[in-house]
Protein backbone atom coordinates (compact mmCIF):
# COMPACT_ATOMS: atom_id res chain seq x y z
CA UNK A 1 0.00 0.00 0.00
CA UNK A 2 1.16 3.59 -0.80
CA UNK A 3 0.43 6.52 1.85
CA UNK A 4 1.31 10.06 2.04
CA UNK A 5 2.40 11.45 4.93
CA UNK A 6 2.76 15.17 4.81
CA UNK A 7 3.18 17.53 7.89
CA UNK A 8 3.20 21.05 7.63
CA UNK A 9 4.58 23.23 10.08
CA UNK A 10 4.82 27.03 10.25
CA UNK A 11 7.68 28.38 12.14
CA UNK A 12 8.28 31.34 14.05
CA UNK A 13 11.98 32.18 14.28
CA UNK A 14 12.98 29.18 15.90
CA UNK A 15 9.95 27.67 17.37
CA UNK A 16 6.93 26.34 15.39
CA UNK A 17 4.15 28.53 15.53
CA UNK A 18 1.48 25.64 14.50
CA UNK A 19 1.83 22.24 13.37
CA UNK A 20 -0.13 18.77 13.26
CA UNK A 21 0.76 18.32 17.13
CA UNK A 22 -0.39 21.71 18.34
CA UNK A 23 -3.01 21.64 15.39
CA UNK A 24 -4.11 18.27 17.54
CA UNK A 25 -3.79 19.71 21.40
CA UNK A 26 -6.22 23.06 20.19
CA UNK A 27 -8.39 20.62 19.22
CA UNK A 28 -8.17 18.90 22.46
CA UNK A 29 -8.31 22.11 24.29
CA UNK A 30 -11.64 22.71 22.59
CA UNK A 31 -13.12 19.59 23.36
CA UNK A 32 -11.90 19.08 26.93
CA UNK A 33 -12.07 23.02 28.17
CA UNK A 34 -8.68 22.65 29.73
CA UNK A 35 -5.24 21.90 29.04
CA UNK A 36 -4.80 19.33 31.80
CA UNK A 37 -7.93 17.65 30.48
CA UNK A 38 -6.45 17.89 26.85
CA UNK A 39 -2.90 16.75 28.34
CA UNK A 40 -4.86 13.42 29.22
CA UNK A 41 -6.67 13.17 25.94
CA UNK A 42 -3.14 13.32 24.12
CA UNK A 43 -1.38 11.14 26.75
CA UNK A 44 1.19 13.94 27.28
CA UNK A 45 1.93 16.01 30.74
CA UNK A 46 0.86 19.06 31.55
CA UNK A 47 3.87 20.99 31.47
CA UNK A 48 4.61 20.12 28.16
CA UNK A 49 0.54 20.83 26.84
CA UNK A 50 1.32 24.60 28.64
CA UNK A 51 4.26 24.86 27.37
CA UNK A 52 3.38 24.58 23.67
CA UNK A 53 0.28 26.76 24.76
CA UNK A 54 2.72 29.54 25.86
CA UNK A 55 5.06 28.81 22.50
CA UNK A 56 1.27 29.29 20.02
CA UNK A 57 0.48 32.11 21.98
CA UNK A 58 4.36 34.13 21.99
CA UNK A 59 4.11 33.16 17.70
CA UNK A 60 0.83 34.71 16.86
CA UNK A 61 -0.34 38.55 17.09
CA UNK A 62 -3.54 37.54 19.50
CA UNK A 63 -3.07 35.01 21.81
CA UNK A 64 -4.88 31.40 20.27
CA UNK A 65 -5.55 30.61 23.59
CA UNK A 66 -7.45 31.75 26.65
CA UNK A 67 -7.35 30.20 30.68
CA UNK A 68 -9.28 31.50 33.47
CA UNK A 69 -7.94 30.65 37.03
CA UNK A 70 -10.18 28.21 38.87
CA UNK A 71 -12.09 29.10 41.78
CA UNK A 72 -15.80 28.89 43.10
CA UNK A 73 -17.10 28.81 39.55
CA UNK A 74 -14.30 26.51 38.39
CA UNK A 75 -11.29 27.78 35.70
CA UNK A 76 -11.30 27.06 32.12
CA UNK A 77 -9.18 27.00 29.07
CA UNK A 78 -10.88 28.26 25.81
CA UNK A 79 -9.50 28.81 22.14
CA UNK A 80 -10.15 32.85 21.39
CA UNK A 81 -11.60 33.49 18.22
CA UNK A 82 -8.51 34.28 16.91
CA UNK A 83 -7.55 30.44 17.78
CA UNK A 84 -10.70 29.01 16.12
CA UNK A 85 -9.40 30.47 13.40
CA UNK A 86 -5.99 29.13 13.15
CA UNK A 87 -7.14 26.10 13.81
CA UNK A 88 -9.62 25.60 11.04
CA UNK A 89 -7.40 27.59 8.34
CA UNK A 90 -4.35 25.43 9.65
CA UNK A 91 -6.47 21.96 8.79
CA UNK A 92 -8.26 23.80 5.92
CA UNK A 93 -4.58 24.23 4.52
CA UNK A 94 -3.38 20.46 5.21
CA UNK A 95 -7.14 18.96 3.50
CA UNK A 96 -5.90 21.05 0.49
CA UNK A 97 -2.14 20.58 0.22
CA UNK A 98 -2.44 16.20 0.66
CA UNK A 99 -4.95 16.51 -2.39
CA UNK A 100 -3.07 18.81 -4.90
CA UNK A 101 0.40 16.68 -3.91
CA UNK A 102 -2.09 13.28 -4.34
CA UNK A 103 -3.06 14.35 -7.95
CA UNK A 104 0.40 14.42 -8.87
CA UNK A 105 1.12 11.39 -6.65
CA UNK A 106 1.01 8.80 -9.71
CA UNK A 107 4.22 10.05 -11.62
CA UNK A 108 6.24 8.87 -8.50
CA UNK A 109 3.85 6.40 -7.42
CA UNK A 110 4.52 4.50 -10.67
CA UNK A 111 8.35 4.23 -10.07
CA UNK A 112 7.59 2.69 -6.70
CA UNK A 113 8.82 -1.42 -6.26
CA UNK A 114 5.41 -3.17 -5.31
Amino acid sequence: MKTLDLKIRLRCGDDIAIGPGKADLLAAIQEAGSISGAARLLGMSYRRAWLLVETMNRCFREPLVSTSAGGRHGGGTQLTATGEQVLKSYRDLCVRALAEIESHMGEITALLVT
